[in-house]
């Protein structure tokens, strides 16, 4: 007996069979696990691509999760969110993965002013060739997350510069012509009054209300050339219906709208449109933004550009505290100004020209804005956002050289120290107001806003 064993434990023949037979199902259970793996990471990549298009989608712009994000007050969940995403993963699957056994967890929340989604998953996928090892199904999960900015609620408060300066005509081939048809100077009664060879259509009208048919206003009128006050009111007229399309939820936006002043000899700020979110309102009463009037040529030295009165009294028609923009509660508050940045006004102390007195005008102070006013606004933790309508240089005018030219290469740049970060836009003659402001609109409200 001893012996037939050893003859059995020497004999090789049939080895490779017997080796076959006794590898064969750990090698059919590797091949089925490649297999099996394969197969789950195919259905894993449709499921991820199923939560990444739910996470995003629940909160996209026009999204309910974000509307209703936008009429909360504070922070916390929300609802429609979950249900809206879960609709939306649902709706990416097909084929073999419709049927697997799933477990959805959807949460979407506000916190201050970003909303963010996730999306857990998990589903079960029946194994094939694993069941040789005893595995007879396999667990795929994952997440997909995603996070969206509401856009700010913001109150604006448009700052018109409609002084005379902003009745020079709009656009190079305007003053040329405004230059030609004022060539003999002023056209009235007395032939006096008026430079000649003027690019500046000054509005006159008398102290009992009468307008002057005559002056430089009205021979654009008639010869239809426009100037840049006129033009400003048509691109604010504009930006409303810009405003409307761009909002997102019904009254995210409100709007006002200010002149320095509708008359030189009170010069008062002039209210347009008081703060409203209905932008025909406004869009109608631009009807109001005029040229400010002059009783007469020369009418108090000129002295009719306050930017410090303008940038004190728009601040006290801002009520209330500058907020973050988070919700309808908490508007952010923005001065949005247009003006060619020089002013000449009364100012005996304190003139940043380099020049105190003008033309043995004591006090009369030509500058660049005084930036002391902005930074008070900025303080409140309001905004200002500037449209710099570049200042026109008259090299042929002896008053220009004399007292702009010295600090022209300035006024750009006070202008846009008085903005608040970003928030600066020139536009030349050869540009578009229109064009501008809205540009300049776009990216206030497109602005990144900082969140905790």
């Amino acid at each position: 007996m001893l012996a037939l064993t050893k003859r059995l434990l020497a004999d090789r023949t049939g080895n490779f069979g017997v080796m076959t037979a006794l590898l064969a199902v750990p090698l059919t259970g590797a091949a089925g696990l490649a297999i099996d793996i394969s197969h789950a990471l195919s259905l894993r990549t449709q499921l991820y691509a199923a939560a990444d298009a739910a996470a995003v989608g629940a909160i996209s712009e026009q999204s309910p999760a974000v509307a209703e994000a936008m009429a909360m007050q504070g922070d916390g969940t929300i609802t429609v969110g979950s249900s809206d995403a879960r609709n939306i993963f649902v709706s990416q699957m097909h084929g073999e993965a419709s049927e697997l056994p799933l477990n959805l967890e959807i949460v979407v929340t506000k916190t201050g002013a970003v909303i963010e989604s996730r999306v857990d998953f998990s589903a079960v996928m029946p194994t094939t060739f694993m069941k040789v090892l005893g595995r007879e199904s396999v667990t795929i999960g994952g997440t997909a997350t995603a996070r969206y900015q509401t856009p700010a609620f913001m109150d604006f408060y448009m700052l018109l510069d409609n002084t005379p300066s902003m009745g020079v005509a709009a656009t190079k081939d305007d003053i040329a012509r405004m230059i030609d048809v004022t060539a003999n100077g002023y056209r009235g009664p007395k032939n006096t009054g008026a430079d000649k060879k003027c690019a500046f259509a000054c509005h006159i009208v008398s102290e009992s209300g009468v307008a002057d048919p005559y002056s430089y206003y009205n021979v654009a009128l008639a010869e239809k050339i426009p100037i840049r006050i006129d033009v400003v009111a048509e691109a604010t007229k504009a930006l409303m219906e810009t405003a409307k399309r761009t909002q997102t939820v019904d009254k995210q936006f409100q709007m006002a709208a200010y002149t320095f002043g509708e008359t030189a000899k009170d010069a008062q700020l002039f209210e347009v449109a008081q703060i409203t979110p209905n932008f025909d309102t406004v869009a109608e009463a631009t009807e109001k933004i005029k040229l400010m009037s002059i009783p007469y040529q020369n009418y108090n030295k000129d002295q009719q550009t306050s930017f410090d009165d303008a940038l004190e009294r728009i601040g006290d028609k801002i009520t209330g505290l500058a907020g973050t923009g988070n919700s309808a509660a908490d508007r952010q508050k923005i001065v949005f100004m247009v003006s060619d940045g020089v002013g000449d006004h009364y100012k005996p102390t304190g003139c940043t020209s380099p020049k105190g007195i003008v033309d043995n005008t004591p006090g009369r102070c030509i500058e660049p804005i005084d930036t002391k006013h902005c930074d008070d606004l900025k303080k409140r933790n309001i905004k200002i956002a500037i449209l710099y309508t570049t200042y026109l240089p008259l090299e042929e005018n002896d008053f220009w050289r004399r007292w702009v030219k010295p600090f022209g290469d300035k006024i750009g740049s006070k202008m846009q120290e008085c903005a608040s970060p970003g928030y600066y836009f020139e536009v030349s003659l050869e540009q578009g107001i229109e064009d501008a402001m809205k540009a300049l609109f776009h990216k206030i409200v497109s602005t990144p806003r900082i969140t905790s």
